[in-house]
């Protein structure tokens, strides 16, 4: 009983503070999302591009110097909560291990357009 009203404290608390944010925080929030989004993308393109195969871990950007680091994702504020999207193995250059076609937000959050940050 007692880490069930911790847990619903915690829940409330959370929800609490996304409601206190203000647009103007949640806006640049989703700008810098966009931001990580895109650089991401591109350093998977140029990988998979050069190496002929796409990355099997978002580290692999980072070991061969397509990235100096892996972004926060700037709605969960953590570089361990991204989505990744693997190639389909049809199309894959390793149809056995497909890699990374596509990265999204770990968050459930929604945007002020009201899109799911998951959906970007």
């Amino acid at each position: 009983m007692t880490l069930l009203r911790s847990t619903i404290g915690l829940t409330t608390i959370a929800v609490a503070a996304l409601l206190a944010q203000s647009p103007n925080e949640t806006l640049a929030k989703e700008t810098a999302l966009k931001n990580s989004l895109f650089t991401l993308r591109i350093a998977i393109d140029e990988y998979t591009f050069d190496q002929q195969k796409a990355p099997r871990r978002l580290g692999d950007l980072i070991a061969k110097e397509y990235l100096g680091s892996i972004p926060a994702d700037p709605m969960t504020g953590s570089n361990s909560t991204w989505r990744i999207v693997t190639e389909d193995p049809a199309k894959s250059a390793d149809r056995s291990d497909p890699g990374i076609f596509d990265v999204r937000s770990g968050s459930e959050g929604v945007s002020l357009d009201g899109m799911r940050y998951a959906d970007w």
